[in-house]
């Protein structure tokens, strides 16, 4: 996907949904109870996302300092901002990544430390929203009940987090055999017309590559930043409940029953779907899938308008100041050649590894 496609896309797919959610939720009764909102749940939501982005910035430069590498504030908010503009317009909100990497390179940072740094990242979040599903099943199992959607989303995070657990314990302890499973993975694919034959080795190399690099980053996590990793998972557990208490804000702003941990466990889940949806930033389904979850928090007629502001506090804000960051940082020509680069390095590899060109000729 092209940069100016996932700007497009996401654009165009949330102003439709938003569009959507309020034709379809919204009655005459929406609009009385936000005109008598209280302004207070208002101001406590825009808090609650500078402190979000202050949390993630200080866990960012810990998980840095924990791989030997210091980082102004400043340019941690950088790389926060950017984060959330880099997601917005790629699928699984998978483009933050290399954004950071690039701003971490020209600030002296090296790619392989950029990489850990940024993985990291993201596997601690997802391990702690992982870990709210056991929380869920102890102190409020009734939200499962009679809801089929909330259901199916709970079993497969289920699945998914003991299969990871299960991939990463097996990656630290058992490397190798990462290793053969993934090189055997390779050849299926290529029996399946997924991988080129051309290609096979390229892939199997790069995978031991980037195994043995998470390996070495891990170990330095471990050992001689420990320290600072054990700061930056504290800090990310802070960030975590400041997004979870947008939503009880926004609530409470109309006049509504807060529960606090309802609130927090539907979140939880719900996060830890939209980092698998295929669409730009989860654009779309985030909005529809909140409002579906939220009605079971609000009345259906404030579902919608709960969603688009849980949505507009949470991301939109981010993205916002994302775009202007990376535009001055990157520029709108370069933002489009990293999204293209890994795409290109694989063109470039597969055209040394067949000089003669598509057909193999020479």
């Amino acid at each position: 996907m092209t940069f100016r496609r996932g700007v497009a896309l996401f654009l165009i797919i949330s102003i439709a949904v938003v569009v959507a959610i309020l034709s379809f939720s919204a009655d005459r009764h929406t609009m009385k109870i936000l005109m008598n909102a209280r302004k207070e749940g208002i101001v406590l939501a825009l808090m609650m996302v500078g402190a979000i982005w202050f949390c993630d910035a200080t866990r960012f430069r810990l998980f840095s300092r924990a791989a030997g590498e210091r980082l102004p504030l400043r340019l941690a908010f950088v790389l926060t901002w950017i984060n959330y503009f880099g997601c917005a317009i790629t699928p699984m909100q998978g483009g933050g990544g290399p954004f950071q990497m690039y701003v971490l390179y020209r600030h002296g940072v090296s790619l392989g430390k950029g990489v850990a740094i940024t993985l990291v990242r993201t596997l601690v979040t997802l391990f702690l929203l992982g870990l709210t599903l056991p929380v869920t099943l102890l102190v409020e199992p009734q939200i499962l009940r009679g809801q089929g959607f909330i259901q199916g989303m709970f079993i497969w995070i289920l699945v998914f987090v003991v299969g990871a657990w299960i991939l990463i314990t097996l990656s630290l302890v058992r490397p190798r055999l990462i290793k053969r499973w993934c090189g055997v993975l390779t050849f299926w694919l290529n029996r399946a017309g997924v991988v080129h034959r051309r290609s096979i080795l390229r892939v199997v190399r790069r995978i031991h590559r980037e195994i043995d690099e998470y390996n070495n980053n891990i170990r330095v996590f471990c050992t001689t930043g420990k320290w600072y990793f054990l700061g930056a998972i504290l800090v990310s557990c802070l960030y975590l409940f400041c997004i979870f208490s947008v939503l009880p804000c926004l609530i409470w702003s109309l006049g509504q029953p807060v529960h606090f941990v309802e609130c927090v466990l539907v979140q939880a889940m719900f996060m830890f779907i939209l980092y698998f949806v295929p669409t730009p930033g989860a654009s779309g389904v985030a909005e529809g899938g909140a409002m579906v979850l939220y009605k079971l928090l609000v009345p259906w007629n404030l579902a919608g308008v709960v969603a688009i502001g849980w949505r507009f506090f949470t991301e939109y804000t981010g993205i916002v100041m994302g775009a202007f960051v990376a535009m001055r940082y990157i520029g709108w020509d370069l933002a489009s050649r990293l999204m293209d680069q890994e795409k290109a390095e694989e063109k470039a590899e597969e055209k040394v590894g067949c000089p003669g060109g598509d057909d193999g000729k020479g």
